[in-house]
């Protein structure tokens, strides 16, 4: 029977004042009823208009009629056709401003909660699957992936469906990229992450960590070694800073560092062997969803007060809008209209304070947000012990460095055509490296169009 609800069913979660003082997963996911209930919100529409906005085309009538049928298995085999991290996209997908943004029911209330039954699908599957997947015949041929992020992860998984011999190669020690390095344990479990991996091995891809291409080996290696094809799904992970005084002081991290330090590396943990300086008073840089998962990550490792610092509204915040109103409930303090000028540390090297300016906004810029431009003589300073810059990453111009014939614009993003090809033949690339940062579900829509696009160079070769 059909829910008619104008609300989506709530999404159960941990107690603000709880969460903030540990890593587990904040959200707990919806129980077999409310999936059951929420699944009778869709109208099943024939147009599908939500899947008009999914980056990779879920078929997502397809596995919300499956859940209707209880066959939560089918669901997931429905999704698994064109996605292949389900698990990670029910999770961190901005479903908000995607798929859900065209469901009818959003017309009049609240739209289905696709990312919730997305979720649900793939725990159930990951809790009572029994069978591993099947790995396809191969076909012959080789294909090489840089990068184990969610668009080499995607690009990989693609192939290997297609009987492809593909090897990954990650530069860090463990495979999954952003996804492991990037976003926060309390928002995506690593294990989960782990579990989508497995079940590209199972499918026959091939990981090597720990490889660095463009030192340890280069592209035109990697083509002398047999390989008939690569996909760069590098990432962007080289950070920016805003160039003012005090940024070298001790406790200034990058965003990336902090959270690599800390998701990575697992520096909240007593005994870790990375260290990680523990202010009591910290300061994050920027509004995007990097900047709430550093500021919440701060406040987990016992910071008494944490500032998100922004030069523009809280209209104009880029992140997600759950990941502000989880910030805000776990006491995170938002400074708007406010800009940093310097950084001011003790005779030993130390952050003691932060300068800032206070803006006001203007026309809108090349962005279409408003420019923000400093009031005069509005200069006020806040007493810290750490400042996390959280303004955005590019590349890392090393493969450009090292690979003939691979074009960049000014940004140190890769330039590729409408298949995703680079200037380099044989040589095809997605996701941040040529987006710069960007959303996961975005990044995997490219490593599908990768792998589409390297299936047809291949064939017709």
């Amino acid at each position: 029977m059909a829910n008619m609800s104008l609300k989506k069913n709530e999404m159960p979660m941990q107690e603000a004042d709880v969460r903030n003082k540990n890593f587990s997963e904040v959200t707990l996911g919806y129980s077999e009823e409310t999936a059951l209930d929420e699944a009778a919100r869709c109208l099943n529409c024939k147009s599908a208009p939500c899947m008009t906005k999914c980056p990779v085309a879920v078929n997502i009538p397809g596995f919300i009629n499956k859940i209707k049928e209880q066959d939560y298995e089918g669901a997931y085999q429905v999704i698994s056709e064109n996605s292949s991290l389900p698990a990670v996209c029910g999770r961190v997908c901005p479903q908000e401003s995607q798929c859900e943004s065209a469901c009818t029911r959003g017309v009049k209330g609240d739209p289905v909660g696709i990312g919730r039954l997305e979720r649900f699908v793939a725990d159930w599957h990951n809790e009572h699957a029994q069978a591993a997947a099947e790995k396809p015949a191969s076909n012959g041929h080789k294909v090489a992936v840089i990068g184990s992020g969610p668009s080499g992860l995607t690009c990989a998984g693609d192939l290997a469906r297609l009987g492809y011999e593909v090897t990954v190669f990650e530069a860090l020690h463990l495979a999954g990229g952003v996804l492991v390095y990037g976003i926060p344990e309390f928002r995506l479990p690593k294990a989960i992450v782990q579990k989508e991996i497995n079940t590209l091995k199972e499918l026959g891809v091939t990981v090597h960590t720990n490889v660095i291409v463009g030192r340890s080996i280069t592209v035109d290696e990697l083509f002398n070694d047999g390989y008939e094809a690569i996909y760069i799904g590098s990432g962007a992970g080289l950070p920016m800073f805003m160039n003012i005084p005090g940024e070298n002081l001790k406790g200034v991290y990058s965003a990336n560092e902090f959270l690599t330090r800390i998701n990575l590396m697992k520096a909240y943990k007593e005994g870790a062997d990375t260290p990680i300086q523990k202010g009591q008073k910290v300061a994050v840089i920027g509004g995007g969803n990097v900047a709430m998962d550093a500021a919440r990550c701060a406040k987990r490792l016992g910071a008494e007060e944490v500032y998100i610092v922004y030069r523009r509204s809280a209209e104009e915040l880029p992140a997600r809008r759950e990941e502000v109103e989880h910030a805000e409930e776990e006491g995170i303090s938002f400074k708007f209209l406010s800009s940093p000028t310097a950084i001011i540390g003790d005779e030993n090297g130390n952050v003691t304070r932060i300068k800032c300016q206070q803006m006001e906004l203007s026309e809108p810029d090349a962005s279409g947000r408003r420019r923000p431009v400093p009031i005069p003589d509005s200069e006020f300073e806040m007493e810290l012990n750490n400042v996390i810059m959280a303004l955005g990453t590019t590349p890392n111009p090393l493969l450009k460095t090292t690979t003939p014939g691979l074009e960049t614009n000014k940004k140190g993003c890769l330039i590729v055509n409408e298949e995703g090809l680079t200037s380099k033949e044989g040589v095809y690339a997605g996701g941040d490296a040529v987006t710069g940062a960007a959303t996961v579900i975005k990044a995997m829509g490219a490593g599908k169009l990768g792998a589409k696009s390297i299936d047809e160079y291949l064939r017709n070769k």
